[in-house]
């Protein structure tokens, strides 16, 4: 609980100490790369201080040239500690409608162009989608855990289409990513930050732009293998769950 508590203060005093200046410092170039970079050097710092052991595998498949759609499964609250800063470059986030209401995390995520999403409200999501597609158009990437939440177990559970979507529609490629050990640190439904080795694995990345909409599952099945591939046995989905088919190589 003692690690808990000082991740959280940690994190807590870079949003007030350091985050009101790199927004500042983004106002004034037009460009949220800097306080991105610093951010994610902060959040890197904090997972070696508290013990979270981040190694990642397969960067050399991520393409450089063009946006990506980043789509990993989902095990804990600390998944985008561990996933987030091993993405070469800047990338948005799809978040909860609900964070835009945190006074200084806001501002900065609207400067990094993270597109907020009311789940509640169908309209407003496909609007979501439509800004992040626009926004993959212009260059920036998105990281997007497909499961929509959390998975209570930690093997990987069925895709949203919404990421899926996105990458057709902007015609960018996706790039699978496979998180394993974040369940270790801090399992669903606890606070107690743990010690712990974590993998990042990407795999191959998959051209949405050879897909159609109406092909959006063939992609989705797709990924969704080659995410399974990059898992251990113990989090990869059941035979009998859907979209368990047949893993893929990694």
């Amino acid at each position: 609980m003692i690690r808990s508590v000082l991740l959280s203060l940690y994190l807590g005093l870079g949003v007030l100490l350091l985050l009101p200046w790199l927004i500042l410092w983004s106002v004034i170039t037009g460009s949220p790369d800097l306080m991105y970079s610093l951010a994610m050097k902060v959040v890197r710092v904090g997972d070696r201080l508290f013990g979270i052991r981040v190694r990642v595998e397969g960067l050399e498949k991520v393409p450089r040239s063009t946006a990506c759609v980043f789509i990993a499964n989902h095990v804990s609250n600390l998944d985008p500690l561990a996933f987030i800063p091993s993405i070469p470059g800047r990338v948005a986030i799809m978040i909860k409608q609900e964070l835009m209401s945190i006074p200084i995390l806001a501002t900065a995520m609207r400067a990094a162009q993270f597109v907020p999403v009311d789940r509640s409200d169908r309209e407003a999501a496909a609007a979501s989608v439509e800004l992040a597609v626009e926004r993959l158009k212009q260059g920036v990437s998105f990281a997007i855990f497909a499961e929509g939440t959390r998975s209570p177990d930690g093997r990987l559970r069925p895709f949203k289409r919404g990421g899926f979507t996105m990458a057709i529609e902007a015609g960018v490629p996706v790039v699978p990513v496979s998180i394993a050990g974040t369940q270790h640190v801090q399992p669903r439904g606890e606070w107690k930050v743990r010690s712990a080795d974590v993998v990042v694995r990407y795999g191959p990345a998959v051209d949405a732009s050879a897909y159609t909409i109406e092909r959006r599952e063939e992609l989705l099945d797709r990924v969704h293998a080659l995410v399974a591939a990059g898992l251990p046995l113990e989090q990869r989905p059941l035979e009998s769950s859907p979209q368990a088919g047949a893993v893929a190589a990694p």
